[in-house]
């Protein structure tokens, strides 16, 4: 009993939604059954409209067009997103899911290996896995903007 308290205390990245999306990938090592769950991850995404499609939203680095989009409500990040390609709109999606909710600090407190542990790097061209950590950047500057904009 003791191992598996530990083991769900290790395996804590910032949020129980980005611990359970975590989780799930890690629960299969085929490759293709991934990619699907990330595929569903895109059918879910909060789309962000056109008219916010801007350069401030916009996650540079990517190859695809991704803009991602964080409003604070309540003291907590609310996110948008959008991306040209499925793929990436699913990474998105995972993103948004795993960080939604979350109040500035503890979205800039996230440490980004998770995505190493995700397993999803292994499967992802290079240049889909450095979009994926771009976007997360990208989410953890807007954090840091809301952050101190709400703090003035």
């Amino acid at each position: 009993m003791t191992q598996i308290k530990e083991k769900s205390f290790i395996n804590t990245y910032g949020s129980d939604s980005l611990d359970n999306l975590v989780e799930r990938l890690q629960s299969t090592s085929d490759p293709k059954r991934r990619y699907e769950y990330i595929l569903w991850l895109a059918k879910s995404l909060p789309n962000l409209t056109k008219d916010l499609h801007l350069e401030t939203t916009k996650v540079k680095g990517c190859i695809s067009e991704v803009y991602v989009l964080g409003i604070l409500l309540d003291g907590k990040i609310q996110w948008k997103g959008y991306s040209d390609a499925l793929i990436t709109k699913g990474l998105l999606a995972f993103l948004i899911k795993g960080l939604n909710n979350l109040t500035p600090s503890e979205v800039i407190s996230i440490d980004e290996r998770f995505i190493e542990m995700t397993g999803l790097a292994k499967s992802l061209t290079p240049s889909r896995a450095n979009g994926f950590l771009n976007i997360f950047l990208k989410m953890k500057a807007q954090a840091k903007d809301l952050s101190s904009s709400s703090s003035t």
